[in-house]
């Protein structure tokens, strides 16, 4: 029964929708769409057609204007379309009156990405922290989703039904997302403990956007078997390896990916997993450089690291990883238009970040195994250095590394 609804949401067909605005160009605006289109993929559907219109702010009630609405539900009618994703979040009133307009369930980006959290989750953990993302999501939502009964007629009797149950939900929904907190709690008393057994080992966090590579280059730094996908969010749960590089432990941590427009309560619910990025001495900064936004998005990861807390002032090293996918177009030499990613050299583009970053800074292919044997080199580096200020001597030797507890 299960894999028959597997099967059936894989053939959902979807449209996405999406603004250009003052603060979001054309350009950016398809971007968005491109990585909204990707996110669809992971979750199982397939994008037949994408939206996008010029407005100021998005329309009040319908998000799009009446114009591009009607020219979303002709298209929806004729191509037997299933769902239509919409770029940003939308109200309760535009849910439902968008709804009402196109006959066809209607999602937001952070509803497609907890339904993506949903399915990923493994753990009781992860569970947990999506279970109560989806609530807090949901709570504020309510307000409307009971007004039908007050519209099917008026009068005395339909009015009392409504507010109540709206109340009764409201109710509930308030006592699972206090249960979940405490669970959570519970789980993060946890994990405190099993960071506090693993002795006074360095901890290397990789952070990241979504998909660049993170898990692949824990499997190879580690020798272990750790879940990797082209798709986003397939590591949704903290992994911690030991690794061992000339005789010198460390403690390697795997973390969730980053992504743009992450909501703030979906970071709030993770806050166990990413308590392991506040409590690292070393963070590496793993960057898809094949990505034509790839700049863009280590913004996204220093903001949303700046907004969990993590120390600024930690120790980092930025690895660009995929060099082996990476591809670059000669402009012809009359040809005046800008400079752009794909029309740089990589040879130009690494002394561009490695004049930035001085010398934490490294190209690699995880996949191809290109430069591996330097990025080893500069975390036992950076790695000893912390070991010689904790252990001055050599005490570290003499512990037992088999003991320590590993998620």
């Amino acid at each position: 029964m299960i894999e028959k609804k597997k099967i059936e949401y894989a053939d959902e067909r979807a449209v996405l929708v999406g603004l250009i605005t003052p603060s979001q160009n054309e350009t950016k605006a398809n971007e968005y769409l491109d990585e909204l289109a990707f996110l669809a993929e992971t979750a199982g559907a397939v994008t037949q057609k994408k939206f996008l219109q010029r407005m100021d702010s998005p329309h009040s009630r319908t998000f799009v204007g009446k114009g591009k609405l009607d020219e979303i539900r002709q298209y929806v009618e004729e191509n037997e379309i299933d769902l239509v994703i919409f770029d940003d979040d939308l109200t309760s009133k535009q849910v439902l009156n968008i709804e009402n307009e196109l006959k066809v369930k209607i999602l937001d980006r952070t509803n497609l990405i907890l339904d993506i959290f949903a399915k990923r989750a493994q753990t009781a953990t992860a569970r947990t922290q999506v279970e109560l993302a989806q609530y807090q999501y949901l709570l504020p939502r309510l307000t409307r989703m009971w007004t039908h009964l007050e519209r099917q007629r008026g009068g005395i009797g339909m009015r009392g039904p409504g507010e109540t149950q709206i109340e009764t939900d409201r109710r509930i929904i308030l006592d699972k997302i206090s249960r979940l907190k405490e669970e959570l709690k519970s789980i993060d008393r946890q994990k405190s403990i099993q960071r506090k057994n693993r002795g006074k080992l360095t901890r290397i966090a990789l952070v990241g956007y979504t998909n660049v590579g993170k898990s692949t280059l824990m499997n190879l730094l580690s020798k272990s078997d750790v879940f990797a996908e082209n798709k986003l969010f397939a590591t949704l749960d903290t992994t911690v390896r030991k690794v061992i590089i000339d005789n010198l432990p460390f403690l390697l941590t795997d973390t969730i990916g980053f992504i743009r427009k992450l909501p703030t309560h979906l970071v709030d619910s993770f806050k166990s997993t990413l308590d392991e990025v506040r409590d690292a001495d070393i963070l590496v900064h793993v960057v898809d450089i094949s990505h034509p936004q790839f700049e863009e998005q280590v913004e996204v990861v220093n903001k949303t690291l700046q907004e969990v807390c993590a120390s600024t002032d930690k120790p980092m090293i930025l690895v660009f990883n995929k060099v082996d996918a990476f591809t670059y177009v000669k402009k012809d030499d009359d040809d005046l238009t800008p400079r752009t990613r794909e029309n740089i050299p990589l040879e130009e583009l690494k002394q561009t970040w490695m004049a930035k970053m001085n010398d934490n800074c490294i190209f690699i292919s995880a996949k191809q195994k290109i430069n591996i044997d330097e990025l080893k080199q500069r975390l036992y580096e950076m790695a000893k250095e912390i070991h010689m200020k904790r252990f001055p001597y050599n005490d570290f030797l003499f512990q037992k590394y088999d003991d320590i507890e590993m998620e």
